[in-house]
């Protein structure tokens, strides 16, 4: 019976420590895998014909090894990209090393029959813009607050005036620089006043900000949701910036009513919103 757990995740993903330690402490087996050390490091021989109509083989790791069919569970965090390991390569054969791992390795660990994945790598990708996660959310019955998405000085204006104080949030964290160092930037309360030209380079998204005690993470797994409120004991507008040790954490029961929000809210994030942040009102 399939009992290992697959953690595909970068070696330096903090929270899947986290979560490698506790499995271990319930004694479930663990595979941790970064399909981006494929080499030496990282071997494999999947196998399939009309007489075995599901991939067997191993998959090796410099610790660990493990067969298609003994994964239960698939927890897919933040495995490093599958350029980087050929960064080293001329463009052509890096681009072409790096997509045959993306669609041979990474194609048969996204394809497990049985696995539950969390999440699903296809799902990641349906989640990644906001602009269809809050249309979602409005269609769920969610309260969502005012939203602009805009390049024009004077539409951002507009709605300022109409909407403010407004934040502005990014669709994306910042890239990695040419020393690979990667940055973010925080949602921040913005000046309409400060608006010019430069609006009209890429799009910017604003909301109308919402007065907050904390913002509430939740994560939904098959039916189960759970939720989690985080709080800054200095009130910062976006708790990430924060001094994390300080941060207050609580569980919290979120209501969502509305057209049937609550009942829907599993099945939507198993096509695509895994997960998502409410704000807790005062």
């Amino acid at each position: 019976m399939a009992s290992t757990v697959l953690v595909v995740t970068a070696l330096e993903d903090v929270t899947a420590d986290w979560v490698v330690a506790a499995l271990n402490e319930r004694g479930v087996p663990v595979v941790r895998v970064d399909p981006a050390d494929i080499g030496p490091s990282l071997t494999f021989g999947f196998r399939i014909d009309a007489d075995r109509q599901a991939w067997s083989g191993r998959l090796r790791t410099a610790s660990r090894e493990v067969e298609p069919g003994e994964v239960a569970a698939v927890y897919y965090r933040r495995p490093t990209p599958y350029g980087a390991r050929f960064a080293h390569l001329p463009r052509q054969q890096r681009d072409f090393a790096a997509a045959e791992a993306r669609h041979g390795l990474g194609g048969v660990l996204n394809d497990l029959p049985g696995a539950r994945y969390v999440n699903h790598p296809a799902a990641v990708a349906r989640a990644d813009f906001k602009p269809a996660q809050l249309r979602r959310f409005a269609r769920l019955g969610l309260r969502i607050p005012p939203t602009l998405i805009t390049n024009d000085v004077k539409t951002a204006k507009e709605f300022a005036a109409e909407h403010g104080p407004v934040v502005c949030k990014t669709f994306r964290g910042l890239p990695g620089g040419d020393d690979g160092r990667t940055g973010a930037i925080w949602t921040q309360r913005v000046d309409p006043e400060t608006f010019d030209d430069a609006l009209a380079v890429t799009a910017h998204l604003l909301q109308a900000e919402i007065p907050k005690t904390g913002d509430v993470r939740v994560t939904v797994v098959g039916r189960r949701v759970f939720a989690q409120q985080i709080a800054a004991p200095d009130g910062a507008l976006d708790w990430r910036r924060d001094d994390w040790d300080a941060l207050l954490h609580a569980p919290i029961t979120v209501p969502l009513p509305g057209r049937g929000g609550a009942a829907r809210l599993p099945g939507l994030v198993r096509s695509g919103l895994r997960l998502f942040r409410l704000r807790a009102h005062r």
